[in-house]
């Protein structure tokens, strides 16, 4: 979950000077010396160059959406937005190529109109391609991965100004680590996806008691392309969402269901709902047992994008792990008994996906059948001992943080829980052996 816009980022301040750039959440924020929008990548590969002459660190930044501090620099801000477009499609190979900075929602508007769709995607499309699968940003799927597991190629800015052409065939070891990068290794300028013909997905919404939907979890996991679920802490309510491919042909949602179910209930009126709850927290239960109520069972069918994706306006800070997929109920189930027992008061629902395991370095599938639980508090509500609390259970369980989103471990810890990590690390010292991309969050998840 999670949108978030470019316009706070980087202006130039009074003196001259970049302005502040924070992030979508607001809960990271940094000052860099210089703010840099290249117009070609010759132009990035000197940017890049000249930060290694004057001494600077530097990082590029998509769209603000990481509720960590992965993008930030006190050095060189690498603004991507000119670096945008699809540049090949390759019909015999099914892959597309586009440039890092390009949104996901241009992307896939774009190739739509070529016919051809991603897989699998998250369900916001407001990132930058580069950012998000330097982050590791996934759907839910049975059988597709994250959108980084879809790259067949990438293009990378190495610390000495090179580009670095990086496949399963063209530096396999690079390859095999900077689809998921999280900025460590250089700056990425293209990427090529598989892609597929465009094809129908029909979405069935049903609410589901937090018992049965546990219970099942397993089942509807085989007997879905696509699953989630969200839970409203609480309550023992849960409203679920199977996706699965359809002969079509398209029948969305009509405008005033449409308007009703995305915009007024998951939108205008979930803002009303959780500003009251900030206000005045003692209500929350209430107004959860209100609100787990108010959607009801729709079935729709359209093109992959318009099902996977969809709009989220109302600001929040959130927490992801990627846990074994044979543990995530367990840890849900500990997870609502911690809510119940104590005294936090949750807005939030709690989201609940799955991923299979794929062979990216870092991945949080890497190597492993996952199953992923978001937790997330509206903006300016204090979420501190939420977020501890569940992150406590979560890593009782192995579980992986989402590169992008909140958590507090550090390089011991991720060397526990990736059996590459060293192989990850060591790669980074290869290319990046002064550290010209590195900054304090990746200094605690990697190490010095």
């Amino acid at each position: 979950m999670g949108t978030a816009t470019a316009g706070q980022n980087g202006r130039a301040g009074a003196a001259g000077k970049p302005a502040a750039w924070r992030n979508w959440a607001g809960n990271v924020s940094a000052t860099p010396a210089r703010v840099v929008t290249p117009a070609s990548v010759g132009e990035l590969r000197e940017a890049v160059r000249r930060a290694a002459a004057d001494g600077l660190r530097v990082k590029a930044v998509g769209t603000g959406h990481s509720f960590t501090a992965a993008a930030a620099t006190d050095g060189v801000l690498i603004r991507p937005q000119a670096l945008r477009g699809i540049t090949a499609v390759d019909r015999t190979a099914g892959t597309v190529t586009v440039a890092a900075g390009t949104v996901l929602k241009d992307l896939n508007v774009a190739l739509a109109r070529e016919g051809l769709s991603l897989t699998n995607m998250g369900d916001i499309m407001e990132q930058t391609v580069a950012g998000a699968t330097s982050t590791g940003t996934h759907g839910t799927g049975r059988d597709s991965a994250s959108i980084a597991a879809q790259i067949r190629a990438l293009e990378l800015v190495t610390a000495d100004g090179r580009l670095l052409t990086c496949s399963e065939k063209e530096n396999p070891e690079v390859f095999a680590a900077a689809r998921l990068g999280i900025g460590a290794l250089g700056i990425v300028t293209s990427v090529t996806f598989a892609v597929e013909p465009l094809f129908f997905l029909t979405a069935r919404e049903e609410p589901m008691g937090f018992d049965r939907v546990t219970a099942e979890f397993d089942e509807h996991v085989a007997e879905n392309e696509h699953f989630e679920f969200y839970w409203f802490p609480h309550t023992g309510n849960c409203n679920t969402k199977r996706n699965n491919r359809s002969q079509g042909p398209a029948a969305p949602p009509g405008p005033v269901s449409a308007w009703v179910e995305d915009e007024l209930l998951s939108n205008g009126l979930f803002q009303a709902v959780n500003s009251l709850g900030r206000a005045v927290p003692a209500a929350i239960p209430s107004i959860a047992r209100v609100a787990s109520r108010a959607l009801s069972a729709r079935t729709y069918t359209d093109i992959p994008y318009k099902v996977f994706t969809s709009p989220r306006r109302v600001r929040f800070v959130e927490m992801e792990y990627a846990l074994p997929r044979e543990h995530v109920v367990g840890a849900l189930r500990e997870l609502k008994a911690l809510v119940d027992r104590s005294d936090l008061r949750i807005s939030f629902p709690v989201e609940v996906r799955t991923a299979p395991a794929d062979d990216i370095t870092l991945s949080t599938a890497s190597g492993r059948e996952t199953a992923y639980i978001a937790v997330h508090m509206y903006k300016g509500t204090p979420y501190q001992a939420y977020f501890t609390a569940a992150e406590r259970i979560f890593t009782a369980h192995e579980g992986r943080p989402h590169w992008g989103k909140v958590h507090t471990r550090d390089a011991e810890y991720f060397a526990r829980v990736y059996p590459r990590f060293g192989e990850f690390t060591a790669l980074r010292d290869r290319l990046d052996p002064d550290r010209l991309f590195g900054n304090d969050y990746l200094r605690r998840v990697l190490g010095a």
